[in-house]
């Protein structure tokens, strides 16, 4: 599921149990007025009258067991007891102007929200399930596209051909590329570590930088300016190694989780098609 949802979700919880924690009385008067209702079901402790739903503490289990806590009775009672603990604290809030406050009610309408958001998305990925045939063909396309080497380059970026040439011919007169990258380079990312662009495959760059790229002997740079969307580049070639890339076995979960992402994004772009937005 949509990881980042559910994490703003779970954040969002405690807001959402502030209004839902209001005395008896008020409850009743909400109720009255066609407002949130008392809560029903077997309660799991009941303060100040007002019967706290068993429902609830098994969703705060869930979501300890969920975080790797233990499923024992020890945990339980620390769940019950902070259950108490904000429902206290939720009806001596609800006491006060705070609970009119317009921030709050945003803040609760924008938890009430993420959370149906949140029951949304889950349902879809279950009705849209991904298949271990989906997985593994993922995992081919990424794994092809990658290669079988990776590179540790470094590089100069500047705004022209003509200053890129001047840096070359700085080169070959025995100027070092690191120094020349810390003065000249506007790649602020990689300014200080003299162009240091890391290990990488050749797919994560311009194609055109990429090209230029592999094409270098170890320890070379290139000897003519290189163009991408960004400006002129200078590139020099420091290693090569071969690519080690995790199984299907290793990479499985991770793969898991960009295809559920990416099947949510296509969701929500088809739903925003066909919005009215004004």
């Amino acid at each position: 599921m949509n990881l980042r949802l559910l994490a703003a979700a779970l954040l969002a919880v405690p807001v959402l149990a502030l209004a839902q924690g209001a005395d008896k009385d008020a409850a009743r008067d909400a109720a009255k007025k066609g407002g949130a209702k008392p809560a029903a079901g077997p309660a799991a402790v009941t303060v100040n009258g007002v019967r706290v739903p068993q429902s609830r503490l098994d969703m705060m289990m869930q979501q300890q067991l969920s975080r790797g806590g233990p499923d024992n009775e020890e945990t339980r009672n620390a769940v019950r007891d902070n259950l108490i603990n904000r429902e206290i604290v939720a009806q001596e809030a609800a006491k006060t102007p705070l609970a009119r406050s317009p921030q709050v009610a945003g803040q609760i309408e924008m938890a009430r929200q993420q959370i149906l958001i949140d029951a949304y998305i889950s349902d879809y990925v279950r009705k849209n399930p991904i298949s271990d045939a989906d997985i593994a063909k993922e995992y081919e396309r990424v794994k092809a596209q990658q290669g079988g080497k990776e590179y540790k380059a470094r590089h100069i970026l500047v705004e022209t051909e003509d200053q890129a040439k001047g840096l070359i011919a700085d080169l070959k007169k025995g100027a070092k590329f690191d120094e020349l990258a810390q003065k000249h380079t506007k790649d602020t990312g990689t300014k200080e570590r003299g162009g240091d662009l890391d290990w990488n495959v050749p797919g994560v760059f311009d194609k055109s930088f990429a090209d230029a790229m592999v094409k270098l002997d170890k320890g070379k740079y290139t000897d003519a300016p290189v163009r991408t969307q960004f400006g002129f580049h200078v590139i020099q070639l420091d290693d090569v190694r071969d690519t080690r890339f995790p199984t299907l076995a290793e990479a499985r979960q991770r793969v898991y989780q960009q295809l559920v992402q990416q099947r949510v994004d296509e969701m929500v772009r088809g739903l925003r098609a066909k919005a009215k937005i004004e």
